[in-house]
Parts: structure tokens; sequence; C-alpha cells
């Protein structure tokens, strides 16, 4: 007569090799969905990139520019709420973080790019050179990650207001929004019953 406890456990062993086998083949879904998020979010990237450098960004006033800031960063922080709540319904939620990481960022960078130089452009002198498209965004990721070359600099009282939102801005990004983003995650996560590494293919088990 067989015992139902010895059954059970049996049972459990075999489901537990069951899914170490699945982790150690190479292909299968969690691959390919890194793969595409991957994809899709270099394709963001270079899509707002694209833009940014097409998109005629002249004949604005200082007030213009000051109300095109404060529209383009609510539109930053809907597109992260609709992000996050993507997170907790997708399949893949790290995943779905990454490639929300990837928009919100960038969007962000661009913003205070274009914002610098329609300010240049219609402020003359507002920093220490005259800013292309190029040298705004250049001026944006030294100020982002701190690096602070020197040799592009905020003259004007308006140039030093809007760097100093950019910077509060960037150490939420990094901070308050970082958080978020990882307890969308872990509320997906929650929401599936699944381990945090599901995300990713692991790695074959000793």
């Amino acid at each position: 007569m067989n015992d139902p406890a010895v059954a059970r456990t049996a049972s459990a062993r075999l489901h537990q090799e069951q899914e170490r086998q699945r982790r150690r083949r190479p292909g299968g879904p969690r691959r390919r969905a890194t793969a595409a998020v991957l994809v899709r979010a270099a394709l963001i990237a270079t899509g707002l990139v694209t833009v940014y450098y097409v998109l005629p960004l002249d004949g604005r006033s200082t007030t213009g520019t000051s109300a095109l800031l404060a529209c383009g960063l609510l539109l930053v922080l809907v597109i992260f709420s609709w992000e996050v709540r993507a997170i907790t319904h997708s399949p893949y939620p790290r995943l779905k973080a990454v490639e929300a990481l990837a928009a919100t960022l960038v969007l962000f960078l661009l913003l205070f790019a274009g914002t610098y130089y329609l300010l240049e452009h219609s402020t003359p002198g507002s920093f220490s050179e005259p800013l292309t498209k190029t040298d705004s965004l250049y001026f944006t990721l030294t100020t982002f990650t701190t690096v602070g070359y020197g040799d592009v600099a905020p003259r004007t009282q308006t140039g030093r207001v809007l760097t100093m939102v950019q910077m509060a801005g960037g150490l939420l990004l990094v901070g308050v929004a970082a958080r978020i983003l990882a307890g969308a995650v872990q509320a997906g996560l929650r929401r599936r019953g699944r381990e945090p590494s599901d995300d990713f293919a692991s790695r074959p088990e000793d």
C-alpha cells in the first residue's frame, strides 16, 4: 500500500526537477521577451533622439519656453504613471521596468536639452557659449551625471533656474522614481505569485 506522504514528496521532487530542466533550456519565452524589450528600449531611445534633432525648435519667447517645459514635465509624469501601471500588469514586470525607465529617462533628458536650446535662441547669451542641439544635449547629460566639465555654463538667472530644476528632477528620477518602479515590479511579481528571478533566464544550477 502506497504512503500518501511519500507520493506527495515524490510528486514535489518531480515538479522541482521539471522546473530546473525548464530553466536550463537555452531558449524559451523569457529570453525572447528579454531580447524584445531590449530592442524596444533601443528603438524608443533612438526614436526620441531622432525627433529631438528633426523637430524645429525656434521662434519661442522665454515665457513660451517655460510653458513648454512645464507641459513637457507634466507629460513625463503622465507617461511614467502609465508605465508604472503597465509594469504591474505585465507578464514580465522587470523587463517592462527596463523599457519604462528607458522611455522616461530619455524623454526627461531630451526635454531639458530642447529647453536649453530654445532659451539660448530666444535669449542669446543665456549660456557661456551659443548652443547647438548637440551642445544642449551635451550640457544636459553633464548636468544629469554631475560630471560638470565647466565648458558650458548658464549665465542668466533663467538658465540657472532651469538647470537647478533639472538637477532636482534628476535626483527625483534616480531616487523616488526608481523606488516606485521597483515597487511596481514587486507588485507585478506578487500578482502572479512568481519569484523575482522569473523575468530572466536563470543560470543552470550546479
